[in-house]
């Protein structure tokens, strides 16, 4: 374990800096200037300054220098938000991504194995039915629409959650909840902004888990020590949860690292649609304005946690079944 830990965490350098060259091409060649808006209203000398003060007058300067830059935690400063850094901004950002993101796949996951479980066991029957037809539907519908859907039907039409946006009080300002319990009072605050957008997300995922719990607990169900199990008279529910999920599971398991992953990147259209401050609508923004440090942080932060991700689940996957070495030998 300890070696292939080693081996993993030794290629992030590597591939961290195949991911920085990449993006760093594609946000430097993209047509336009991140200070087109500033030549027009200022004179040459002074768009060399800035070009100067945000160390841009050389593409190569730029590539060597960030890179350490970043090393020493310090992204720079961003070309589309002056007087802010880009630290500041992922800061802020970033926990708004992951609470929306980690609510969507937490909501996929229980559903996702709580569907495929059930259909798995009524195979063949109307629940199956019922479960393909919905991982179908989730499998077709990209998550955009799916948001706007629920944001016409459930904001504007029938005012149930809140019309977008981000709590004005939160955290910080507990004293403007009229609460006994200002605190609790606030997370549901929170709650609410955030279950559209996390329902939206979650379609996708929770729609193919659905299909491989399914797939993978009919196939566990079919084997010679379950029916062991029930032929020494265990109960049902416990030949299903005690011992054919937890095989049963393993597939779900290699899919949620990419798809956590997934769900994060993908929140980006999604946030922007609901006026979320996360990091996905900042980003947009950035490639938008050209504001290559926003660029070239946003894509970094979220590589890291990609990979991150990918480590913890092959640890996970030996965990819930030892017969699997993490280090590719069984």
């Amino acid at each position: 374990m300890a070696r292939f830990l080693a081996i993993r965490i030794a290629q992030f350098p590597l591939i961290l800096a195949i991911i920085y060259l990449v993006t760093f091409l594609l946000a430097w060649v993209a047509p336009g200037d991140p200070f087109s808006a500033q030549s027009e209203r200022n004179d040459p000398e002074r768009v060399e300054a800035l070009k100067e003060k945000y160390n841009v007058t050389s593409s190569w300067d730029f590539l060597t220098t960030y890179p350490v830059n970043m090393l020493k935690g310090e992204m720079g400063p961003s070309f589309s938000r002056p007087g802010t850094t880009v630290n500041e901004i992922i800061a802020d950002a970033l926990p708004v991504s992951l609470a929306v993101g980690t609510l969507a796949i937490i909501f996929a996951t229980f559903m996702g194995v709580g569907i495929g479980t059930l259909a798995s066991v009524r195979r063949g029957g109307v629940i199956d039915f019922l479960s393909l037809t919905v991982a179908l539907i989730g499998v077709s519908l990209p998550s955009f629409v799916v948001a706007a859907t629920l944001i016409t039907g459930l904001t504007y039409n029938f005012e149930v959650f809140p019309q977008g946006g981000w709590p004005t009080r939160g955290f910080a300002n507990l004293d403007a909840y009229d609460s006994s319990f200002p605190f609790l009072a606030a997370c549901f605050d929170y709650l609410g902004y955030m279950i559209l957008p996390a329902a939206a997300l979650s379609l996708l995922p929770m729609a193919y888990i659905t299909r491989l719990t399914r797939v993978s607990m009919i196939d566990v169900l079919g084997n010679d020590y379950v029916r062991t199990a029930r032929a020494k008279g265990v109960s049902r529910i416990k030949v299903i949860f005690k011992h054919a999920l937890r095989n049963g599971l393993l597939p779900v398991l290699s899919f949620l690292g990419p798809a956590t992953a997934n769900v994060l990147v993908g929140s980006f259209v999604v946030e922007k649609i609901f006026q979320l401050p996360g990091l996905g609508t900042f980003f947009i923004e950035s490639v938008q304005s050209r504001d290559q440090p926003m660029i070239l942080g946003t894509v970094m932060v979220f590589s890291i946690l990609l990979l991150t991700l990918n480590l913890v689940v092959d640890v996970l996957y030996s965990v819930v079944d030892p017969r699997i070495s993490v280090g590719g030998a069984s």
